[in-house]
């Protein structure tokens, strides 16, 4: 089954007084590039989620965000008196002896902000916390990978569209290549009577012949059509071919500019920079294959 790279999923899970969320965002990469951002009291996650998302995405450019929301505070703070006692004591006193007037309000405001006097205490994580952050994890895989086969569905039926474009080209070349022939041989004779040359006549057509051979493009043909068959046959029976793809697009490519610089002839040549053009958008849409 043919995946797209590019894809989004978002996996949740409940558990005590928190939902949590996990958020998946792929682009197409030669390799998996996995970047993930979650807080830091998840840190024990991550390496399952690394192996998760890895097993399960196997290329891409993937960004991974992990956030939580929560019905009370998750971390608790707490006013340390001792400390709060000693910083008014020591303002108060400093404002005295310096006539600055101030007020319970603003000197409540200062204390607070001064260090040691709010402390906050993380709760510790629970198992249950951890595995439904996995479980999450595994959801937005899911919805990530249904999110790409979707997309390469649509990209698969383009680009077989375009290699059945190239293989109407192909055999539109045929028509034109008897009376390019014709073309050529004419050419080489009127070039020569312009010269007022005598030449032996059989010898002039076995030279022609051994000209018009290096301008058979029978085989560059033959493997064209064989390349287009490959690239049917690895769509159909591979599960990622999207590098192989790759691989045969550039033989198509070959083949093509072969068939080019050989074609010799107004029409055919028409004909090959329209099977380029369709080879190109097939190898950037190549890129976007698993």
């Amino acid at each position: 089954m043919i995946k797209s790279m590019t894809g989004f999923g978002k996996g949740e899970a409940v558990v005590d007084d928190k939902k949590i969320r996990v958020e998946l965002r792929s682009l197409n990469s030669k390799q998996l590039d996995l970047s993930i951002k979650l807080p830091g009291k998840y840190r024990a996650a991550e390496a399952e989620m690394r192996s998760i998302i890895t097993r399960e995405l196997q290329r891409g450019k993937v960004d991974c965000f992990v956030s939580f929301e929560a019905a009370t505070a998750d971390t608790p703070a707490h006013i340390n008196a001792e400390a709060f006692k000693a910083y008014a004591d020591e303002l108060r006193a400093v404002c005295e002896a310096n006539n600055i007037a101030t007020d319970s309000a603003s000197l409540l405001a200062a204390v607070l902000r001064m260090p040691d006097v709010v402390t906050s205490e993380e709760r510790e994580v629970s198992e249950a916390e951890l595995a439904s952050i996995i479980e999450a994890t595994k959801a937005a895989c899911a919805e990530l990978n249904n999110f790409r086969v979707q997309e390469g569905a649509i990209l698969i039926a383009d680009l077989l569209g375009r290699i059945d474009l190239i293989e109407k080209y192909r055999h539109e070349v045929e028509q034109y290549e008897t009376a390019r022939v014709e073309t050529i041989k004419n050419r080489i004779r009127e070039n020569i009577e312009k010269l007022q040359l005598e030449v032996d006549n059989n010898r002039l057509e076995q030279e022609m012949i051994f000209y018009i051979e290096k301008l058979d493009i029978t085989e560059e043909k033959v493997r064209l059509d064989n390349h287009c068959n490959y690239f049917r046959e690895v769509s159909a029976a591979e599960e990622a071919p999207g590098r192989k793809l790759g691989f045969i697009a550039q033989e198509l490519g070959r083949e093509i500019n072969t068939m080019g610089s050989k074609s010799n002839e107004a029409n055919m040549q028409r004909l090959v920079v329209k099977m380029k053009d369709e080879l190109e958008k097939i190898k950037e849409q190549v890129l976007n294959i698993l």
